[in-house]
Protein backbone atom coordinates (compact mmCIF):
# COMPACT_ATOMS: atom_id res chain seq x y z
CA UNK A 1 0.00 0.00 0.00
CA UNK A 2 1.20 3.57 -0.72
CA UNK A 3 2.63 5.78 1.98
CA UNK A 4 0.18 7.83 4.07
CA UNK A 5 -0.41 11.48 3.23
CA UNK A 6 -2.96 12.21 5.98
CA UNK A 7 -3.39 10.26 9.23
CA UNK A 8 -6.33 10.94 11.54
CA UNK A 9 -5.76 9.42 14.98
CA UNK A 10 -8.33 9.33 17.77
CA UNK A 11 -10.13 12.48 16.61
CA UNK A 12 -12.97 13.70 18.88
CA UNK A 13 -15.22 16.63 17.93
CA UNK A 14 -18.05 18.07 20.04
CA UNK A 15 -20.61 20.79 19.50
CA UNK A 16 -21.31 22.65 22.74
CA UNK A 17 -20.13 22.05 26.28
CA UNK A 18 -21.01 19.99 29.31
CA UNK A 19 -24.06 17.76 29.52
CA UNK A 20 -25.60 19.35 26.41
CA UNK A 21 -22.55 18.64 24.23
CA UNK A 22 -23.16 16.78 20.96
CA UNK A 23 -20.48 14.15 20.40
CA UNK A 24 -20.41 14.44 16.61
CA UNK A 25 -17.11 12.59 15.99
CA UNK A 26 -15.70 10.02 18.40
CA UNK A 27 -12.29 8.34 18.37
CA UNK A 28 -11.93 8.34 14.58
CA UNK A 29 -8.87 6.63 13.08
CA UNK A 30 -8.53 7.06 9.33
CA UNK A 31 -5.58 7.09 6.93
CA UNK A 32 -5.53 8.57 3.44
CA UNK A 33 -2.73 7.19 1.27
CA UNK A 34 -0.89 8.90 -1.55
CA UNK A 35 -2.79 8.88 -4.82
CA UNK A 36 -5.87 7.01 -3.59
CA UNK A 37 -9.57 7.81 -3.53
CA UNK A 38 -10.89 7.08 -0.04
CA UNK A 39 -14.67 7.14 0.21
CA UNK A 40 -16.48 8.00 3.44
CA UNK A 41 -20.15 7.01 3.58
CA UNK A 42 -22.95 7.19 6.10
CA UNK A 43 -26.42 8.59 6.68
CA UNK A 44 -27.04 12.27 7.32
CA UNK A 45 -25.95 13.13 10.86
CA UNK A 46 -23.33 10.39 11.07
CA UNK A 47 -20.49 12.92 11.47
CA UNK A 48 -19.01 12.86 7.95
CA UNK A 49 -19.03 16.61 7.32
CA UNK A 50 -17.93 17.38 10.87
CA UNK A 51 -14.92 15.14 10.29
CA UNK A 52 -14.02 17.14 7.16
CA UNK A 53 -14.42 20.46 9.00
CA UNK A 54 -12.43 19.14 11.94
CA UNK A 55 -9.40 17.86 10.07
CA UNK A 56 -9.12 21.20 8.20
CA UNK A 57 -9.89 23.23 11.37
CA UNK A 58 -12.89 24.90 9.78
CA UNK A 59 -15.40 23.92 12.45
CA UNK A 60 -18.21 26.48 12.87
CA UNK A 61 -19.04 27.55 16.44
CA UNK A 62 -19.72 25.95 18.87
CA UNK A 63 -17.66 23.11 17.39
CA UNK A 64 -14.52 22.16 19.29
CA UNK A 65 -11.87 19.49 18.81
CA UNK A 66 -11.60 17.55 22.07
CA UNK A 67 -8.72 15.25 21.25
CA UNK A 68 -6.70 13.36 18.69
CA UNK A 69 -4.33 14.40 15.93
CA UNK A 70 -4.33 14.99 12.17
CA UNK A 71 -0.83 14.23 10.89
CA UNK A 72 0.04 15.51 7.42
CA UNK A 73 2.95 14.03 5.48
CA UNK A 74 4.31 16.64 3.03
CA UNK A 75 6.13 15.70 -0.13
CA UNK A 76 9.37 16.83 1.50
CA UNK A 77 10.07 17.57 5.13
CA UNK A 78 8.85 16.08 8.37
CA UNK A 79 5.22 15.16 9.12
CA UNK A 80 3.32 17.61 11.32
CA UNK A 81 0.06 17.79 13.25
CA UNK A 82 -2.44 20.10 11.53
CA UNK A 83 -4.18 20.68 14.87
CA UNK A 84 -1.04 22.38 16.19
CA UNK A 85 -0.45 24.79 13.32
CA UNK A 86 -0.38 28.55 13.90
CA UNK A 87 -2.93 30.68 12.00
CA UNK A 88 -0.31 31.62 9.40
CA UNK A 89 0.82 28.02 8.96
CA UNK A 90 -2.79 26.92 8.70
CA UNK A 91 -3.44 29.45 5.93
CA UNK A 92 -0.51 28.01 3.97
CA UNK A 93 -1.75 24.47 4.59
CA UNK A 94 -5.25 25.13 3.27
CA UNK A 95 -5.56 25.18 -0.51
CA UNK A 96 -1.81 24.80 -1.09
CA UNK A 97 -1.57 21.39 0.63
CA UNK A 98 -5.20 20.43 1.21
CA UNK A 99 -8.28 21.88 -0.46
CA UNK A 100 -11.95 21.20 0.19
CA UNK A 101 -15.13 21.32 -1.91
CA UNK A 102 -18.08 21.75 0.45
CA UNK A 103 -21.71 20.73 0.18
CA UNK A 104 -23.59 23.06 -2.18
CA UNK A 105 -20.27 24.53 -3.26
CA UNK A 106 -21.57 25.28 -6.76
CA UNK A 107 -23.92 27.80 -5.14
CA UNK A 108 -20.96 29.50 -3.44
CA UNK A 109 -19.77 31.25 -6.58
CA UNK A 110 -20.20 35.01 -6.41
CA UNK A 111 -23.10 35.84 -8.77
CA UNK A 112 -21.78 39.32 -9.67
CA UNK A 113 -18.28 38.25 -10.74
CA UNK A 114 -17.19 36.39 -13.83
CA UNK A 115 -15.64 32.95 -13.51
CA UNK A 116 -12.24 34.34 -14.55
CA UNK A 117 -12.23 36.87 -11.70
CA UNK A 118 -13.08 34.24 -9.10
CA UNK A 119 -10.44 31.77 -10.27
CA UNK A 120 -7.81 34.49 -10.47
CA UNK A 121 -8.68 35.75 -6.97
CA UNK A 122 -7.95 32.31 -5.51
CA UNK A 123 -4.55 32.25 -7.20
CA UNK A 124 -3.74 35.84 -6.19
CA UNK A 125 -4.68 35.24 -2.55
CA UNK A 126 -1.91 32.66 -2.21
CA UNK A 127 0.52 34.06 -4.78
CA UNK A 128 0.23 37.88 -4.61
CA UNK A 129 3.39 38.35 -6.66
CA UNK A 130 1.95 36.61 -9.71
CA UNK A 131 1.07 38.79 -12.70
CA UNK A 132 -2.45 39.20 -14.05
CA UNK A 133 -1.35 37.55 -17.29
CA UNK A 134 -0.01 34.52 -15.43
CA UNK A 135 -3.17 34.24 -13.34
CA UNK A 136 -5.39 34.40 -16.42
CA UNK A 137 -3.33 31.72 -18.16
CA UNK A 138 -3.61 29.51 -15.09
CA UNK A 139 -7.38 30.06 -14.99
CA UNK A 140 -7.67 28.92 -18.63
CA UNK A 141 -5.57 25.86 -17.84
CA UNK A 142 -7.76 24.97 -14.84
CA UNK A 143 -10.95 25.14 -16.89
CA UNK A 144 -9.43 22.89 -19.54
CA UNK A 145 -8.47 20.42 -16.80
CA UNK A 146 -12.10 20.05 -15.74
CA UNK A 147 -13.47 19.92 -19.29
CA UNK A 148 -14.79 23.46 -19.71
CA UNK A 149 -14.00 25.59 -22.76
CA UNK A 150 -11.77 28.60 -22.07
CA UNK A 151 -14.38 31.03 -23.43
CA UNK A 152 -16.49 30.27 -20.34
CA UNK A 153 -14.06 32.41 -18.33
CA UNK A 154 -16.15 35.42 -19.32
CA UNK A 155 -19.38 33.81 -18.11
CA UNK A 156 -21.23 34.64 -14.89
CA UNK A 157 -22.28 31.73 -12.64
CA UNK A 158 -25.94 31.98 -13.64
CA UNK A 159 -24.93 31.41 -17.25
CA UNK A 160 -23.48 27.98 -16.40
CA UNK A 161 -25.29 24.70 -15.79
CA UNK A 162 -25.16 23.06 -12.36
CA UNK A 163 -22.57 20.59 -13.60
CA UNK A 164 -20.37 23.36 -15.00
CA UNK A 165 -20.57 25.35 -11.76
CA UNK A 166 -19.49 22.29 -9.83
CA UNK A 167 -16.59 21.77 -12.23
CA UNK A 168 -15.54 25.39 -11.64
CA UNK A 169 -15.45 24.69 -7.90
CA UNK A 170 -13.28 21.62 -8.51
CA UNK A 171 -11.00 23.79 -10.68
CA UNK A 172 -10.68 26.24 -7.76
CA UNK A 173 -9.81 23.37 -5.43
CA UNK A 174 -7.01 22.32 -7.81
CA UNK A 175 -5.73 25.86 -8.43
CA UNK A 176 -2.71 25.58 -6.12
CA UNK A 177 -2.00 21.92 -6.94
CA UNK A 178 -2.81 20.50 -3.49
CA UNK A 179 -1.79 16.99 -2.56
CA UNK A 180 -5.12 16.27 -0.84
CA UNK A 181 -8.61 17.17 -2.08
CA UNK A 182 -11.56 16.72 0.31
CA UNK A 183 -14.96 16.57 -1.38
CA UNK A 184 -17.99 16.81 0.91
CA UNK A 185 -21.16 15.71 -0.94
CA UNK A 186 -20.01 17.54 -4.09
CA UNK A 187 -22.60 16.03 -6.45
CA UNK A 188 -25.73 15.94 -4.27
CA UNK A 189 -27.69 18.54 -6.28
CA UNK A 190 -26.85 16.98 -9.66
CA UNK A 191 -28.65 14.29 -11.64
CA UNK A 192 -27.25 10.76 -11.72
CA UNK A 193 -25.66 11.08 -15.18
CA UNK A 194 -23.89 14.34 -14.28
CA UNK A 195 -22.74 12.87 -10.94
CA UNK A 196 -20.95 10.03 -12.67
CA UNK A 197 -19.46 12.26 -15.35
CA UNK A 198 -17.93 14.54 -12.74
CA UNK A 199 -16.65 11.64 -10.64
CA UNK A 200 -15.14 9.90 -13.66
CA UNK A 201 -13.38 13.14 -14.54
CA UNK A 202 -12.17 13.53 -10.95
CA UNK A 203 -10.64 10.04 -11.02
CA UNK A 204 -8.96 10.84 -14.33
CA UNK A 205 -7.51 14.06 -12.87
CA UNK A 206 -6.31 12.15 -9.82
CA UNK A 207 -4.47 9.68 -12.05
CA UNK A 208 -2.96 12.49 -14.11
CA UNK A 209 -1.98 14.87 -11.29
CA UNK A 210 -1.36 12.39 -8.46
CA UNK A 211 -3.37 13.99 -5.65
CA UNK A 212 -5.32 12.04 -3.03
CA UNK A 213 -9.09 12.34 -2.56
CA UNK A 214 -11.29 11.99 0.52
CA UNK A 215 -14.76 11.69 -1.02
CA UNK A 216 -17.65 12.10 1.43
CA UNK A 217 -21.20 11.11 0.50
CA UNK A 218 -24.35 9.42 1.74
CA UNK A 219 -24.57 7.54 -1.60
CA UNK A 220 -22.59 4.34 -1.16
CA UNK A 221 -23.28 3.28 -4.76
CA UNK A 222 -21.03 6.11 -5.98
CA UNK A 223 -18.17 5.03 -3.73
CA UNK A 224 -18.37 1.37 -4.73
CA UNK A 225 -17.88 2.46 -8.31
CA UNK A 226 -15.12 5.06 -7.93
CA UNK A 227 -13.21 4.54 -4.63
CA UNK A 228 -10.10 2.50 -3.91
CA UNK A 229 -11.12 2.07 -0.26
CA UNK A 230 -14.31 2.86 1.64
CA UNK A 231 -14.91 3.78 5.27
CA UNK A 232 -18.41 3.56 6.75
CA UNK A 233 -19.41 6.02 9.50
CA UNK A 234 -22.28 5.69 11.96
CA UNK A 235 -23.05 7.60 15.14
CA UNK A 236 -19.83 9.59 14.92
CA UNK A 237 -17.57 6.54 14.61
CA UNK A 238 -15.94 4.57 11.80
CA UNK A 239 -17.59 1.14 11.87
CA UNK A 240 -15.91 -0.51 8.88
CA UNK A 241 -13.09 0.05 6.38
CA UNK A 242 -12.25 -2.06 3.35
CA UNK A 243 -11.28 -1.98 -0.29
CA UNK A 244 -14.28 -1.03 -2.37
CA UNK A 245 -14.62 -4.41 -4.04
CA UNK A 246 -14.23 -6.28 -0.73
CA UNK A 247 -16.88 -4.20 0.98
CA UNK A 248 -19.30 -4.77 -1.90
CA UNK A 249 -18.75 -8.53 -2.00
CA UNK A 250 -18.38 -9.27 1.70
CA UNK A 251 -19.37 -6.49 4.10
CA UNK A 252 -18.81 -7.37 7.76
CA UNK A 253 -20.76 -4.74 9.69
CA UNK A 254 -24.58 -5.08 9.64
CA UNK A 255 -24.90 -1.35 8.94
CA UNK A 256 -22.64 -1.61 5.87
CA UNK A 257 -24.69 -4.56 4.69
CA UNK A 258 -27.90 -2.55 5.12
CA UNK A 259 -26.51 0.33 3.06
CA UNK A 260 -25.38 -2.02 0.29
CA UNK A 261 -28.84 -3.56 0.03
CA UNK A 262 -30.52 -0.18 -0.25
CA UNK A 263 -29.56 0.37 -3.91
CA UNK A 264 -29.76 -1.86 -7.02
CA UNK A 265 -26.85 -4.14 -7.94
CA UNK A 266 -24.46 -2.61 -10.46
CA UNK A 267 -24.36 -5.83 -12.48
CA UNK A 268 -25.95 -9.27 -12.54
CA UNK A 269 -29.47 -10.31 -11.63
CA UNK A 270 -31.89 -8.02 -9.85
CA UNK A 271 -32.09 -8.28 -6.10
CA UNK A 272 -34.67 -7.26 -3.58
CA UNK A 273 -33.98 -3.85 -2.05
CA UNK A 274 -34.33 -3.59 1.71
CA UNK A 275 -34.20 -0.62 4.04
CA UNK A 276 -32.65 -0.29 7.47
CA UNK A 277 -35.38 -0.21 10.15
CA UNK A 278 -35.53 2.68 12.58
CA UNK A 279 -33.75 6.04 12.43
CA UNK A 280 -30.17 7.24 12.99
CA UNK A 281 -29.42 7.95 16.67
CA UNK A 282 -29.62 11.38 18.24
CA UNK A 283 -25.95 12.41 18.74
CA UNK A 284 -26.99 14.17 21.97
CA UNK A 285 -28.10 10.85 23.43
CA UNK A 286 -26.34 7.92 21.81
CA UNK A 287 -27.31 4.36 22.81
CA UNK A 288 -25.08 2.58 25.32
CA UNK A 289 -22.68 0.19 23.63
CA UNK A 290 -22.84 -0.02 19.85
CA UNK A 291 -24.82 2.94 18.47
CA UNK A 292 -26.31 0.69 15.77
CA UNK A 293 -27.58 -1.96 18.19
CA UNK A 294 -31.22 -0.67 18.36
CA UNK A 295 -31.49 -1.12 14.57
CA UNK A 296 -29.31 -4.22 14.18
CA UNK A 297 -30.96 -7.58 13.41
CA UNK A 298 -27.95 -9.42 14.90
CA UNK A 299 -27.55 -7.50 18.18
CA UNK A 300 -26.95 -9.48 21.38
CA UNK A 301 -26.29 -8.55 25.02
CA UNK A 302 -22.70 -7.37 24.61
CA UNK A 303 -23.74 -4.96 21.82
CA UNK A 304 -25.92 -3.00 24.26
CA UNK A 305 -23.29 -2.64 26.98
CA UNK A 306 -19.85 -2.23 25.32
CA UNK A 307 -18.65 -0.03 22.45
CA UNK A 308 -16.99 -2.34 19.87
CA UNK A 309 -13.36 -1.67 19.02
CA UNK A 310 -12.30 -0.81 15.45
CA UNK A 311 -9.56 -3.11 14.21
CA UNK A 312 -8.66 -6.10 12.04
CA UNK A 313 -11.18 -8.86 12.88
CA UNK A 314 -9.81 -12.12 14.21
CA UNK A 315 -11.65 -14.08 11.51
CA UNK A 316 -9.95 -12.15 8.68
CA UNK A 317 -6.25 -12.00 7.80
CA UNK A 318 -6.24 -8.71 5.92
CA UNK A 319 -4.74 -5.55 7.46
CA UNK A 320 -6.73 -3.43 4.97
CA UNK A 321 -10.00 -4.57 6.58
CA UNK A 322 -11.13 -3.11 9.88
CA UNK A 323 -14.51 -3.37 11.56
CA UNK A 324 -16.10 -2.30 14.85
CA UNK A 325 -18.63 -5.04 15.56
CA UNK A 326 -18.88 -7.69 18.28
CA UNK A 327 -19.81 -10.22 15.59
CA UNK A 328 -16.18 -9.85 14.45
CA UNK A 329 -14.03 -9.03 17.54
CA UNK A 330 -10.94 -7.08 16.53
CA UNK A 331 -7.45 -6.08 17.65
CA UNK A 332 -7.63 -2.35 18.48
CA UNK A 333 -3.97 -1.74 17.59
CA UNK A 334 -4.71 -2.57 13.95
CA UNK A 335 -7.10 0.36 13.62
CA UNK A 336 -4.25 2.85 14.07
CA UNK A 337 -2.20 1.14 11.37
CA UNK A 338 -4.96 0.93 8.75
Amino acid sequence: MNEPVLEIKGLDVDYGLGAEAVHAVQDVHLTLHRGEVLGLAGESGSGKSTLAYGLTRLLPPPGVIRGGSVVYHPGDGEPYDVLKLTPKQLRDFRWAETSIVFQGAMNSLNPVHKVSVQLMDVIKAHDPRSTKTARLARARELLRLVGIAADRLDAYPHQLSGGMRQRVMIAMALALEPRVVIMDEPTTALDVVMQRQILAQLVELRERLGFSVLFITHDLSLLVEFSDRIAIMYGGRIVEQARGVDLYRDSLHPYSDGLLHSFPALRGPRRELTGIPGSPPDPRSLPVGCAFSPRCPHAFDRCTTEVPVLGVPADRDDPARTVACWLHPADPVAAVKS
